[in-house]
């Protein structure tokens, strides 16, 4: 299930925007392909984003990927829980499992991103 309250990327990265804050993490699909999630290397608080660019990594039992911003901006907390908790991506992607929070740069980026029946289109394409 795809929550509807979410924009998408087509690399499985999610964003929930609030006023001129997104919060970021990746999606239920991309924690199932993943795996179990030992490792999350996350920027600081204060780094620029660009959208579209890498900001971190994912490591799984599986594999370690790329995480992509889904909006420019400036990083304004991570979620520190996933330092001893990378887990919590596995269990909670869409709650406790979120990445970080980041001061939207251009508000217009959100609009460019997929919405929930784009991104269940995009899943089920495989």
């Amino acid at each position: 299930m795809v929550p509807t309250d979410l924009r998408y990327t087509k690399d499985h990265e999610w964003v929930r925007v609030a006023g001129d804050v997104a919060t970021i993490g990746i999606t239920k699909f991309a924690a199932d392909q993943l795996g179990d999630i030992v490792f999350v290397e996350l920027p600081g608080v204060g780094m620029a984003l660009e959208q579209f660019a890498t900001f971190g990594v994912v490591e799984s039992v599986k594999a370690v990927s790329d995480l992509f911003a889904p909006v420019s901006g400036t990083v304004t907390e991570t979620n520190d829980a996933l330092a001893s908790q990378p887990e919590l991506v596995n269990s909670d992607p869409y709650g406790a499992g979120w990445m970080l929070k980041v001061r939207i740069a251009d508000p217009a980026q959100v609009d460019t991103l997929l919405d929930a029946a784009g991104y269940d289109a995009l899943i089920a394409e495989g």
